[in-house]
């Protein structure tokens, strides 16, 4: 193995206060998060205010078919990210150089064939979905326009998880700044200005994704050259690609299966019409406000147990597993709780709809004080993850889904409440949250505990 120097724009996670050099990490990536909420939440808020609820319903249902179509490579896109970090904290520049060539030639081999997919059993995946007749048509139009950027999409999702994974946070959001920038102006320009709808709204996304994606591109070309980042697809390493597709291939094949159950939950909830799935869809809009903490602290988890399972610092990474998930948690329920108290003006900036605002400040009553709960349970998850322990969490993931959340909703639905099936979201918090706290009596954690009270 060859030992070099770490490459630029690198942030070491491996010393310094935990919390701290955490916190320092995990704010560019939080700020990333407002910016990628603003992509679904400017069309949200521009198809909510120019066009009718029908459209708004579409909006939302409408990318998840391709999230199925999406998921398992994405997985494998994390996997990139987590053995980036190792190699990382181990200060293995050989290593990385041919995870980069393996995760590029990966993009193309995947995005071609997932493109045509998209558009011929997208629309497929929506009359399975039972999507309102009156959705139907602007749901088709939406998911097949973004189909068409799923090289983009990907593309971008990979190089960020590589710029995450080399401790390098800051360059994700300059780059989602300039997307999102572009993305709300097109929004404005195609839907507002020109009356282009549902059509409009999809192609700005698409645009910006695709101007993500070729900034990545150029930032990692020019800011880390040492790392020869190749523009298209170059000889790899077969051992490096088989590596990456046996950490990421379980962490997609949990997000198929967990979007897979999504998708039925979304049928139960097309059931109850497009004013409760515009309701939800509104509310997920503002839940996401308070939720900033969990992505930006989930991914930050991710890195700093990669980069010091790497670095083989023990003690390190078993007393980062309780501080940062209750770091989490606490910030979680501050803004859970501050978002539920001003929860109608911010709803009041989507829909005027009468109906439709009163389910969304339903949803957001029964879910987000409840949601520091998931916060804890995905924070020690991305934990576990980041060590290579793949089969616990995506288990539980799972169980909190398909053993929790689908049957109380299917219940809720069945015996006449469906317009309470959001309470099955907290339930499944609580069943996360609970079982991987037993995480903690796990083999795989004794073992760590033990190299920690060895360490010198």
């Amino acid at each position: 193995m060859t030992q070099n120097k770490t490459p630029a724009h690198q942030t070491d996670m491996t010393h310094g206060s935990i919390l701290g050099c955490t916190l320092r990490f995990a704010l560019p990536i939080c700020a990333g998060s407002v910016l990628q909420q603003m992509y679904s939440t400017v069309d949200t808020l521009v198809i909510g205010n120019y066009c009718d609820s029908s459209a708004l319903a579409a909006v939302s249902t409408s990318s998840q078919p391709l999230e199925i179509l999406l998921c398992v490579f994405l997985g494998i896109g994390s996997g990139i990210s987590i053995l980036v970090s190792q190699a990382c904290g181990a200060s293995d520049q050989d290593a990385l150089k041919k995870l980069l060539k393996a995760s590029v030639f990966f993009l193309y081999a995947a995005a071609i064939p997932l493109t045509v997919l998209g558009l011929v059993l997208g629309p497929v995946l929506l009359n399975l979905m039972q999507v309102p007749p009156d959705a139907m048509p602007y749901a088709v139009q939406y998911l097949r326009i973004v189909a068409i950027g799923i090289l983009g999409n990907m593309g971008y999702n990979f190089n960020a998880g590589i710029l995450r994974g080399l401790g390098n946070s800051n360059s994700s959001l300059v780059l989602l700044l300039v997307s999102c920038v572009v993305n709300i102006a097109l929004d404005l320009l195609f839907v507002a200005k020109f009356g282009m709808g549902v059509y409009g709204a999809a192609w700005a996304t698409v645009i910006a994704l695709a101007l993500s994606w070729l900034c990545s591109i150029w930032y990692i070309r020019r800011y880390a050259p040492e790392l020869e980042f190749p523009l298209l697809p170059h000889r790899f390493d077969g051992k490096t690609l088989r590596k990456m597709i046996q950490i990421g291939l379980p962490l997609g094949m949990n997000t198929a299966l967990y979007s897979t159950g999504h998708l039925i939950l979304q049928i139960l909830f097309n059931l109850q019409g497009s004013t409760f799935v515009a309701g939800c869809s509104v509310a997920g809009k503002v839940t996401s406000l308070a939720n900033l903490a969990i992505a930006s602290l989930s991914s930050t988890m991710t890195v700093f147990s990669g980069q010091n399972l790497g670095a083989g610092n023990y003690r390190r990474l078993c007393r980062s597993a309780w501080l940062i998930p209750l770091s989490a948690g606490a910030i979680t329920l501050s803004a859970g709780i501050l978002v539920t108290i001003f929860c109608n003006p911010l709803l009041a900036l989507f829909t005027h709809d009468t109906a439709v605002l009163a389910f969304a400040t339903r949803y957001i009553h029964i879910v987000l004080p409840f949601t520091w709960m998931y916060a804890i349970m995905n924070v020690i998850m991305c934990f576990a993850n980041g060590i290579g322990e793949i089969k616990y969490p995506t288990i539980v993931n799972l169980f909190i889904l398909w053993g929790v959340r689908i049957p109380v909703a299917y219940l809720l639905s069945r015996l006449g409440y469906g317009g309470y099936a959001m309470a099955s979201v907290p339930l499944s918090f609580l069943a996360g949250m609970i079982l991987m706290l037993f995480y903690f009596r796990t083999k795989r954690w004794a073992k760590l505990c033990a190299l920690a009270k060895n360490e010198p």
